[in-house]
């Protein structure tokens, strides 16, 4: 699509050699063909005034107008008393190739896809308000690449939330605003394979390929350790000789469950005789339903525990902002490989979010969440216990994703296929088994960014898929 310019004339590149043998009017009617004819002035483009191209290039405005007038004679150029000269829409003989569509998500009846918010529930309004205030009452020294570790108003804030929400040891000092997970997690590998970790390993079932992905690209070796109904299995993970382990304790991605107390305290004790280190990811911990909240794993051993924390499900994945809460021996080597990735995260949003949180307006949409997800939670297992009574539901105390056991004789792969065909989209468990096994058949249905309609219809249209009958 052309560019379309208001005011400004705009900046074209173009060179004129007056040493050489050809007439200057010759050789710029022959550089502007060239640009139309290959695409890189678009039908419709506004070219400079030919007293701006004139001054730009050191030529007379007499020449550049005569080459305007032969390029319009031949077709490439268009003019119209009082408006600019364009480039014809005719005149592009040899188009640019043409860039391959955008890979469309195709259109379903309901698509239970996890670890995805409800988009459309983005607090427009009042992030708007935030930018708009942190804009207003920005100081000029915040336009300056500032301190690695991100604005000292946000972490101040997120500091304190984390105290007052999480039970978190969260010092300010210690707090590294990030680029979302990926980007925290990446960090966190590279600081531990600087001090010497070579193992990690992460919890099965749970994220093999992000674990491998980013273990591989700090130099690090991945294994998985299993997950049982208390979480993760210390005593395997002590067999593996790993040095760090990443872990879900508030609510395990997929399974659901939270790291049993005792648990909890055997992996402090693991960290501390290994001279080991735990990466929590604090997943899911803002959305609970039929339990009450878990403290983070971070608040009872702060000098052995990297906690991860991101606003991509409370509020959209698209902010890209995060935070590390970090043990005072990784701070430094943290805050160096934050300043070496990218010198800090934006500051304008970070200091959005802080005034959205010290506001109160993120506890408000926080609590706004928590109703609208419990309705869909609802809408599933009413919808399942209607359709395919066969289908069991687990990990529903927090979240917004649930796990579906499937009954005797019934496939995951086979499900998962055989829905999409019909417009739903089902997930299987095995995506998240470090083996790929699809045994035991089990689905992972997120209700985060379906409507309650949508999974009454979704559920109803698979219901025989899932050992049930279709209405």
């Amino acid at each position: 699509m052309a560019v379309q310019w208001a005011g400004l004339s705009p900046e074209l590149l173009l060179t004129v050699d007056r040493d050489g043998g050809e007439r200057l009017c010759a050789q710029l009617e022959g550089q502007l063909r060239d640009a139309i004819r290959s695409g890189r002035l678009q039908a419709g483009e506004r070219l400079p005034s030919s007293r701006e191209l004139a001054r730009v290039l050191g030529l007379s405005r007499g020449l550049v107008q005569d080459c305007y007038a032969q390029l319009q004679a031949e077709g490439y150029l268009v003019t119209r008393v009082g408006s600019a000269t364009r480039v014809a829409a005719c005149a592009q003989v040899e188009p640019p190739p043409a860039a391959p569509p955008p890979h469309a998500r195709p259109r379903l009846i309901a698509d239970f896809r996890h670890g995805v918010p409800d988009l459309a529930s983005f607090p427009l309004a009042d992030w708007l308000w935030a930018t708009r205030e942190a804009a207003r009452t920005m100081p000029t020294a915040e336009f300056d690449y500032g301190d690695p570790r991100g604005s000292s108003a946000l972490r101040e804030v997120v500091a304190g939330y984390l105290r007052r929400v999480r039970g978190a040891a969260a010092d300010p000092a210690r707090t590294v605003v990030c680029s979302g997970y990926a980007q925290g997690l990446s960090l966190t590998l590279r600081a531990l394979a600087r001090g010497g970790v070579r193992v990690v390993a992460y919890e099965d079932p749970g994220g093999p390929a992000t674990a491998t992905a980013a273990a591989e690209a700090s130099g690090l070796t991945a294994v998985p350790v299993p997950v049982d109904e208390a979480g993760v299995d210390v005593r395997a993970l002590d067999a593996t000789g790993a040095r760090a382990v990443i872990v879900t304790p508030a609510h395990q991605w997929p399974r659901g469950v939270v790291l049993a107390p005792a648990r909890r305290h055997e992996l402090i004790e693991w960290a501390e005789r290994r001279d080991a280190y735990v990466i929590e990811d604090d997943y899911d911990a803002e959305f609970r339903y039929d339990r009450e909240p878990v403290g983070a794993l971070q608040g009872l051993a702060a000098d052995r525990v990297i906690s991860i924390g991101t606003v991509s499900k409370s509020l959209a994945p698209a902010l890209r902002l995060g935070w590390l809460l970090c043990p005072p021996a990784l701070t430094e080597p943290l805050t160096d490989l934050k300043r070496i990735a990218d010198r800090g995260s934006p500051a304008l949003d970070q200091l959005a979010l802080a005034r959205l949180i010290e506001s109160g307006r993120y506890d408000r949409h926080l609590r706004r969440m928590r109703t609208t997800y419990s309705a869909r939670r609802t809408a599933l297992v009413s919808s399942l216990a209607q359709h395919a009574p066969a289908v069991r539901l687990s990990g529903l105390a927090a979240g917004f994703h649930a796990v579906a056991h499937l009954p005797s004789g019934v496939e995951e792969r086979a499900v998962v296929a055989e829905a999409r065909d019909r417009g739903v989209g089902l997930y299987g468990m095995s995506a998240c088994r470090s083996s790929g096994a699809a045994s035991p058949d089990r689905l992972v249905l997120g209700f985060g960014d379906v409507t309650e309609r949508a999974i009454v219809e979704g559920i109803a249209a698979v219901a025989d898929l899932l050992g049930g009958v279709s209405p």
